[in-house]
């Protein structure tokens, strides 16, 4: 077995790898840019090297910086982790002709699989059902329109090299086609190295399936189950499970037979991943392979058991699979949520800064992984599980170089209601501060009825969410259990403030019975009597919920016990209240006297600035590119700028006509959040 191992990779999957490196035994290697130096996966490595500027084309995914810090270090194979070098053939080749192990498939099952016109071609001659598309190179956008017309509008605009959301565009139209072509060649330029397009039909109402293969240098091969991948955004995956609530056992054994056929015929030798779309009458057709682990990996993981690292590397190590096909069996339920750095308040564009507070819910060991001593920390043992894959801390930055995505958590259970639910608390548990986050909107995924129900194409997001994501509107039997839960702690506010004070000698008798709690626009009138196990909190109605806690002042998570059923709120001090945080609403709850609450109702509202004649920077980022000059009219829809953030490319239009009056940027320029770009008379 490998001594030393290099990960060719950052944040939260270089931490995955070095735990799994660690249960085995092998010592680790990280690498680091400038933006990463006091980052989680260099503290937890045996080694660090520096190997550049924080832009990944200036370090990560530089070749010969990764062969220096091998040679460096001594290191006899290297794990790429999944995006940058992870799926390029001339990294394997220039480790091969080092002499080190690639933790991956062989160079020409990456350049077969890993180039999706490639992939394609290979997969269609191999009988396997493709969508329709062009899988030639394409030149320039006017060629992209011609093949466009001839798909027939919606298609889908991919980078050859892209994963992960990048270098992906739909068009519905010629002018979307000329634009998205562009769009989508700067961003795989910049993310891949590789700026190649192709072309292939939209779908509509898909859903987004793959399957899990595993297999070795001498002609094994398996598959591990699907994963159900179709709530998306922007083509990125949100919200992963497995196994799919969609399919029947004929079709994923279909599905897995022809993937674990497809991977044999390119002699690949390592864990893959096999996408297809799947439309409503379970028939697939082959998307592209990923020839690396997957971001997603976790949730095969806790229903089969396999440590997909630890199987890699064997398999790069030259052994031989362990399990056969009728070795691997499907145990209960897991989803997946992918924690983002992003504001969904804002259309969930990126967001930077410092992590103020970062404390994810306890990790639990359960279900197969558990059972077969593959958990990746010391958790406790329970009948569900709770795992947090993470490349952050408290205290620690996130940067604008790279993937927003800061953590994965994931819940196991015996069925899926209930790793659901245990998903819903887990979220509720989960406290994150000085960023924006996208914590409010999977909780609000969590609820929908379309997911509990298993009901979601990958158009789940575009169809639900059409406005954006605004927050949540509780139902009025939850806005009850949390307005008993903040008149119980106010109470004991109360009391904590009148013992400080020294005015009252029983301070829990001189604390008054009757509030009114106010929250999402509604008056809830209560009485609050208090024994030693916790509170009775009675309503105008006649209606009563006990509530039981160890909630204290200051203590920004709150545990309760309401009518016998379990409520975790994130808890905040406002004037007069709590700023709560539950099930993705974001509550400002105020709890007063009766008397306050009815002068309270006679205050008036406070008017926003007006900024409708500014174009504000939605995110901090990078202006690419100024579209227009001062004196410009602009028609509603025109293109203004370009921002890039995270690797991404975002194009800011015009709302509505103006004339432009005045530009206070200029390409190149870095901007934080609402900065001024353009001005309109």
């Amino acid at each position: 077995m490998f001594k030393k191992i290099l990960i060719a990779n950052r944040g939260e999957i270089a931490c995955r790898v070095i735990k799994t490196a660690r249960k085995m035994g092998i010592k680790t290697v990280a690498v680091y840019s400038d933006a990463d130096r006091n980052a989680l996966h260099v503290e937890m490595a045996d080694e660090a090297v520096h190997i550049g500027p924080p832009p990944a084309n200036q370090s990560y995914i530089v070749i010969e910086k990764i062969m220096e810090a091998i040679r460096a270090t001594g290191a006899e194979a290297v794990h790429p982790g999944y995006g940058f070098l992870s799926e390029n053939a001339k990294f394997a080749e220039a480790l091969a002709a080092e002499g080190v192990a690639f933790i991956g498939p062989p160079s020409g099952a990456i350049e077969a699989m890993g180039d999706k016109i490639t992939s394609k071609k290979i997969a269609k001659e191999a009988g396997v059902s493709t969508v329709p598309g062009y899988m030639g190179i394409i030149e320039d956008a006017e060629e992209a329109v011609r093949i466009s017309r001839e798909i027939g509008y919606p298609v889908m605009l991919k980078a050859s090299a892209g994963g992960g959301g990048k270098g992906m565009r739909i068009a519905w139209n010629d002018e979307e086609a000329r634009e998205g072509f562009q769009s989508s060649k700067n961003e795989a330029a910049s993310s891949f190295g590789d700026d190649r397009i192709f072309i292939e039909k939209f779908v509509t109402q898909p859903r987004h399936i793959e399957i899990q293969v595993l297999c070795d240098g001498h002609g094994n091969g398996v598959y591990l189950g699907e994963r159900e991948c179709s709530i998306q955004r922007r083509n990125q995956k949100v919200v992963e499970e497995a196994p799919s609530p969609f399919l029947d056992e004929a079709t994923r054994r279909a599905m897995g037979e022809q993937a674990v056929a497809l991977a044999k015929a390119v002699g690949y030798a390592s864990a893959g991943t096999v996408e297809f779309i799947v439309d409503g009458d379970r028939n697939f057709y082959f998307l592209e392979m990923n020839t690396r682990l997957q971001v997603e990996h976790p949730v095969t993981e806790l229903i089969t058991g396999v440590d997909l690292v630890e199987q890699m590397i064997r398999v790069a190590n030259g052994e031989k699979l362990a399990l056969a096909q009728e070795d691997v069996a499907l145990t209960g339920w897991a989803i997946e949520n992918r924690l983002y750095a992003e504001d969904p308040y804002r259309n969930f564009l990126p967001s930077i800064g410092r992590l103020t507070r970062y404390r994810p819910p306890e990790e639990i060991a359960a279900g197969p992984l558990a059972e077969n001593d593959r958990w990746h920390g010391d958790a406790p043992r329970g009948e569900a599980a709770v795992r947090n894959d993470t490349g952050v801390y408290e205290g620690g930055e996130i940067s604008m170089y790279y993937d927003p995505m800061i953590a994965k958590l994931c819940t196991w259970a015996p069925t899926r209601e209930a790793a659901i639910e245990q998903m819903r608390v887990a979220l509720d548990s989960f406290e994150v501060e000085g960023i924006g986050h996208n914590l409010p909107f999977l909780s609000a995924v969590m609820d929908h009825p379309k997911f509990i129900a298993g009901e979601m194409t990958t158009a789940f997001i575009a169809e639900e969410f059409p406005e954006g994501f605004e927050g949540v509107e509780l139902p009025d039997a939850e806005l009850r259990r949390i307005a008993a839960a903040a008149a119980a702690m106010h109470r004991v506010v109360e009391i904590r403030r009148a013992r400080v004070s020294g005015r009252m000698d029983n301070h829990e008798r001189k604390v008054g019975r009757d509030w009114v709690v106010t929250l999402q626009g509604q008056d809830y009138a209560t009485v609050v009597d208090a024994d030693r196990a916790g509170a009775t909190v009675r309503f105008a109605d006649g209606t009563a919920h006990r509530v039981a806690s160890d909630w204290t002042p200051g203590c920004q998570l709150g545990v309760f016990d309401v009518d016998g059923e379990e409520l975790v709120l994130k808890v905040g001090p406002i004037s007069s209240g709590f700023r709560i945080r539950s099930r993705g609403a974001d509550l400002d709850v105020h709890v007063r006297t009766p008397r306050a609450a009815e002068l309270a109702a006679l205050m008036p509202e406070k008017v926003e600035p007006d900024t409708s004649k500014m174009l504000l920077c939605p995110m901090p980022g990078l202006i690419v590119n100024v579209d227009v000059e001062v004196g410009d009219e602009v028609q509603e829809g025109q293109r203004l700028c370009t921002v890039e953030a995270m690797k991404m490319e975002n194009v800011l239009r015009a709302e509505r006509k103006a004339v432009v009056s005045a530009i206070n940027v200029a390409a190149g320029d870095s901007l934080a959040v609402d900065e001024i770009i353009m001005e309109f008379e």
